[in-house]
């Protein structure tokens, strides 16, 4: 395990070329040892100790081109900040829809901060293990809970 103890629970990952392509909740992946592997626990210790507020690990997500744009997006969005389906689909000219499919589409939930995407009226949905309470965990440690809980 990448990380055994977070408050969305143990989490691993894939990797390939120096890269993370997936993150995996309660399960381990390829990613098991080496520079890769540390750095991406050091990393998720930090940012779940709320002392790191940006990843630099090399991730490499996969999916259509409309998807790494969205990826991108998603990562420009600041810690404790959020942003709504509808922000984002106007931002990228495509429907609010094609961003909700996107954010569960994400393969590196966390990293890739589909989190911090909301609903216009509530919280949305989250495809990491645990939904929305895992939503919530998530954007409670980055104080951005008080904008709706």
């Amino acid at each position: 395990m990448i990380c055994a103890n977070s408050p969305v629970g143990a989490l691993g990952a894939d990797a390939e070329d120096g890269a993370v392509t997936a993150l995996h909740w309660g399960r381990d992946g390829t990613l098991t040892e080496g520079p890769l592997y540390q750095q991406m626990a050091d990393e998720l210790a930090a940012y779940f100790a709320g002392t790191l507020w940006h990843f630099s690990t090399p991730v490499a997500p996969r999916g259509s081109a409309f998807q790494l744009r969205f990826y991108a997006a998603l990562c420009a969005i600041p810690y404790g900040e959020t942003r709504t389906y509808g922000d984002l689909a106007k931002a990228l000219d495509v429907s609010a829809q094609a961003v909700g499919q996107a954010c569960g589409a994400n393969p590196i939930a966390i990293i890739i901060p589909c989190h911090r995407v909301l609903a216009a009226n509530g919280l949305g949905g989250y495809s990491g293990a645990g939904g929305i309470d895992a939503k919530v965990a998530l954007l409670r440690l980055e104080g951005a809970a008080g904008l709706l809980i």
